[in-house]
């Protein structure tokens, strides 16, 4: 964020570049913004340009400063915060698992799912290699965003990356897990009762929501929600009007889908949806 961002407005633009694939980027500053307890399907790598982050990631309270890096990894509960009154500015990029998997896989590492044990880390050598990566994206120089923005990734699983530790949860629970999940997915619309969710997958209401929290992070309601922002996301991403979009995912109405989008997202689905139509430069308001 340039220095003539500062002051109290809060500055927020989403959008895609082809020349990074499967990669969403956003550059943002944000001062009373908070993001709620959410989880991305890929990962969310950035760079604090200044002020501080906070953000409380599975149970664990970090502070970002100015020059470091961020890494969240896929499903990992999260929050985000100004850890300063004047808040913070940061530079996100949010790769799929794909992408990274691939990478990994170009490098020879045995890292199916690479994941990132360290969430802060100070590295000016990356965090500069971001920074470039991330201006050549926004001003369009595709050559140059796609070789750097490889070149971030690859320093990043070669220097920080680790292979997925296991969740806490027994085999019999994960099971339970991802046959309830499965079933949230089929129920956008009509979701059942934590009652009716634990009889359809064989268990009782408790151990199940103790396992879902503990291999997911976060309650099946919550889980939910996240599904539904992921598919709002898509059939934005489609041109689906947010009103439509709001009705297709089960949201109450359009100002229930902004709410829960904007805490996840950053930006409304509005602005969300006019930067994935487009790669053109400039800032949008996040409200």
């Amino acid at each position: 964020m340039s220095p003539a961002d500062d002051g109290a407005t809060e500055r927020a633009r989403f959008w895609r570049n082809p020349a990074v694939p499967e990669t969403d980027l956003l550059k943002a500053r944000y001062v009373t913004h908070r993001f709620s307890r959410h989880v991305h399907d890929g990962y969310a790598i950035g760079l604090i340009v200044s002020g501080v982050e906070e953000f409380d990631y599975r149970g664990t309270l970090h502070r970002a400063g100015a020059g470091e890096l961020v890494l969240v990894n896929p499903d990992s509960v999260h929050t985000g915060q100004a850890g300063t009154p004047g808040g913070w500015a940061y530079r996100m990029l949010y790769p799929s698992v794909e992408a990274l998997a691939g990478i990994a896989a170009e490098l020879d590492a045995p890292l199916a799912t690479p994941y990132f044990p360290e969430q802060v880390v100070r590295d000016p050598e990356v965090a500069a290699l971001l920074g470039r990566a991330h201006q050549a994206a926004e001003r369009g120089d595709a050559l140059a965003a796609s070789t750097l923005s490889r070149t971030l990734f690859a320093r990043l699983l070669s220097r920080y990356a680790a292979p997925r530790p296991s969740t806490g949860a027994p085999d019999a629970g994960r099971q339970a897990v991802r046959e309830a999940v499965a079933l949230l997915h089929e129920s956008l619309l009509d979701p059942p009762t934590l009652e009716a969710l634990a009889e359809a997958v064989g268990v009782r209401p408790f151990p199940l929501l103790r396992a879902f929290k503990a291999v997911t992070g976060l309650p099946p309601h919550a889980y939910l929600t996240s599904l539904r922002i992921r598919q709002a996301r898509r059939l934005l991403q489609q041109g689906v009007r947010p009103a439509q979009v709001a009705a297709d995912v089960g949201f109450t109405d359009q100002a229930h889908l902004n709410r829960h989008f904007k805490r996840v997202v950053g930006v409304p689905p509005a602005a969300y949806q006019r930067a994935a139509g487009t790669y053109k430069t400039g800032l949008l308001p996040v409200s």
